[in-house]
Order: C-alpha cells, then structure tokens, then sequence
C-alpha cells in the first residue's frame, strides 16, 4: 500500500512537472512570436488576397483559436502558418511541443513506451494549456481525437478537419526505403481508427472539393494558399450560423 502510494506521488510530481515545462516553452514561443520563425514564401498576391480575408473575419472572430485536425502531413503544418501569417495568429503544433517537453523526439518514444497513459496525459496538458488562450492556429495531433476529454478542449475553439486523400498522404511520407503500398495500408489503417474524430471537427477543407472548386483536373496543383482561403471561407461559415443561432435564441 505503501509502494503504490508512494509510486503514486512520484507520478504526480512528475506529471506536474512537465505540465510546467509545457507551459515555459509555450511562453517562450508566443514571446520570440512562432509565427515568423521562419520565412513566408507565399507570393505577394496571394498573402494580400489571404491578408484581406482574414481582416474581414477579425471582429467577428475576436481572437478565437483554430485547430486543425486530420493526418499529420506536411501540407497541414505547412497551412497551418500559412494561415498563422494571415491571421496575424501565433501557430503552434501540439505533437512538437509533446516531443519538446519530453527532451526530444527519442525521449518521448520512449516515454510512451513506458508510460503510455502517462505520455497521453501530457498530450492532453498541451491541448488544455493551448485551448485556454486565444489568437492560435494550432495543428493538432491524432490524439486531439482520440478521447472524449480532447475533443471538448477543441470546442474551445473552431475545429478544421483537413481531409487528404491517402494516396496523396502516402506520397508526402514516402521515402526512398518505404514500400507505397507498405505506408498506404499503414495509413489506412490508421485513418480507419481516427475518421470518427475528424467527423466531429466544426467544418471539414478536402483537397479533393478545393480541386474541383478552382477547376483543376489535378490536385497536385492545389496550393496550400488554395486550401488556406477556402478554411477562411469555412471559418465565415461557421461565424455566420453562428450567429444566426444566437439571434434566434434571443428571447422576442
């Protein structure tokens, strides 16, 4: 009895532990200001034309968070500071602050295969720490949508699921050593296990609807700037019904 309620604080301490180092480096990054972190390679028009319609969304959003969910892939980090820039947003990706507050991506391997339950309540502290402030676009990891607890943590904020096809997935995360078939049955697999979360999200942005919207016979030339205005426009969207749910609910 003893040894488990000793093992029992020590799992406490550690666990607030962590929850502190999570949020040291998320102060860190809000005060170097994450978003310019790295150079904007958007062409000119294109920022403009993003810039202009984020200035539109500005009042009516006030500073609500955005999370992007959906399989991780690098068109999702990378719309994700797209979006950030326009915004004027700081952009934050949560399975990066995890391996951060772990010492590193071996470190937080290893750390859930000693401790899973102990790694997934750090997931959830990122998510918890995060949805608690405003003005963030934050590209979310699976485990957003994998327990009931992180989906509320995402109604702090307007849920954006961005649905690649998985062939286009298998694609980006090739690598010379992979099998494509290998890593598309993976993904597959994996995306069997979390469509019911992504379903839950407050709008969805496919590659597959942007294409055909812009009138292309192929998607590899949608641009991240394409699926950036058309999350705007779901944004909007979502802002409006609002809206008019809040005029209904007034009393006459």
């Amino acid at each position: 009895m003893r040894r488990r309620s000793e093992r029992n604080r020590k799992k406490s301490a550690v666990r607030e532990t962590r929850g502190a180092s999570i949020e040291r480096l998320i102060n860190e990054k809000r005060i170097r200001g994450i978003v310019n972190e790295e150079r904007n390679d958007t062409p000119a028009e294109l920022q403009s034309n993003l810039k202009t319609k984020a200035a539109e969304l500005a009042d009516e959003l006030k500073g609500t968070s955005i999370f992007l969910v959906g399989m991780d892939c690098p068109m999702k980090s990378h719309l994700g500071k797209v979006l950030a820039d326009s915004l004027r947003y700081f952009f934050f990706d949560s399975d990066s602050l995890v391996k951060e507050a772990f010492g590193g991506e071996a470190a937080a391997k290893l750390a859930f295969q000693s401790d899973e339950q102990g790694f997934k309540e750090s997931e959830t502290e990122v998510l918890k720490q995060l949805s608690a402030m405003g003005r963030l676009v934050v590209c979310a990891g699976d485990s957003a949508v994998q327990s009931k607890t992180n989906l509320a943590l995402l109604r702090d904020g307007i849920s954006i699921w961005i649905d690649l096809p998985l062939d286009v997935l298998a694609k980006e995360t090739t690598t010379n050593s992979d099998s494509f078939s290998e890593v598309l049955d993976e993904l597959s697999a994996r995306y069997n296990e979390l469509k019911e979360g992504y379903g839950i999200a407050d709008a969805t942005v496919s590659l597959e609807r942007v294409a055909s919207q812009q009138g292309y016979d192929n998607m590899d030339f949608v641009t991240v700037e394409d699926m950036a205005m058309e999350t705007l426009k779901q944004v909007e969207k979502l802002i409006r019904v609002r809206k008019m749910m809040e005029a209904a609910a007034k009393p006459f």
